[in-house]
């Protein structure tokens, strides 16, 4: 892994495959670090002949920390939200588009193809229109277009939302909280062993345990509020939406409303799968990836 200064911070992130190759670029959700994005995944795309970069976004893994601010008050932001008021935030999904953008240039690729992932595609989005110099294609995974009126969770799955992660700080909770979340929020047709749950949630415990990064990431994304929906249309890249049937925290309908409010857009629904990437629908993904990556003039 390497460190990179870019949009006035510090940006961990790792790379796979040839450099010469197309760059293909994560871009993670709330408090998700790059270490865990699904390995089989990756592999894939690298043997479908990308140079994948994946990063810590600000906030989170091993990337610039917003400490200064202090923890999120989620409720009150909620409030504001719902109040129409400004959500106070140390950053927005407009600041954290940006740093992608800087990574990329950064890094000294003209332009990459952009995956994002849950909140992640609310920043890929973002991004797409407000950076568009750097877009080659967007892939946009398990997200909402943020338009106000679409499909709620689940009761289950609003509850784990606003529970908060591992609050004893132990590798034991960790563990509990991966389990639980897979149960909540997983694939339904394709689980994942509880054993491997735990090793993955033990390694990303040790590497970094920083929960106030989580609630940061969420003041950005209601900071931003739907400001982006009435830019969607202006995305010119070739874009792609995939989409689990059965996501209960962004159902279905979410996504749809992202596919309808960008031009050209194109959509693959995966059966079986829910708020997760699973190893089984990675062919199909990459397959429909290369596909939309082939779209670009």
């Amino acid at each position: 892994m390497s460190k990179i200064s870019a949009n006035g911070i510090e940006i961990e992130y790792e790379t796979w495959g040839d450099a010469s190759n197309d760059p293909f670029v994560l871009v993670g959700g709330v408090g998700v670090q790059l270490t865990a994005w699904n390995e089989t995944f990756i592999k894939a795309l690298v043997e479908a002949g990308f140079y994948v970069v994946a990063y810590d976004n600000r906030d989170v893994g091993l990337s610039t920390k917003f400490d200064d601010w202090g923890p999120a008050d989620i409720p009150a932001a909620f409030a504001q939200a719902r109040a129409k008021e400004k959500v106070s935030a140390p950053y927005t999904l407009e600041d954290m588009a940006d740093d992608a953008a800087e990574l990329i240039a950064a890094l000294g690729v003209e332009k990459a193809h952009i995956l994002g992932s849950s909140n992640g595609g609310a920043i890929a989005q973002t991004l797409a229109y407000r950076r568009p110099e750097c877009v080659k294609s967007l892939v946009s995974v398990m997200a909402t277009s943020g338009r106000r009126g679409l499909p709620r969770p689940t009761e289950a799955a609003a509850k784990w939302l606003n529970q908060l992660r591992n609050p004893a700080g132990t590798r034991e909770g960790a563990v509990e909280d991966a389990v639980a979340t897979a149960k909540t929020i997983g694939s339904p047709a394709f689980p994942v062993d509880e054993k491997i749950l735990g090793e993955r949630a033990i390694a990303l415990f040790e590497r970094s345990y920083y929960p106030e990064g989580n609630g940061r990431h969420l003041l950005a994304s209601l900071a931003s509020g739907d400001s982006r929906v009435a830019h969607l249309s202006e995305i010119t890249a070739p874009v792609l939406v995939i989409h689990g049937r059965e996501d209960p925290l962004v159902p279905l309908g979410c996504a749809e409303d992202v596919k309808n409010s960008i031009p050209g857009a194109e959509i693959v629904v995966i059966d079986g799968m829910g708020h997760d990437i699973p190893d089984e629908a990675v062919p199909t993904m990459v397959d429909a990836i290369l596909k939309n990556a082939k779209r670009t003039s």
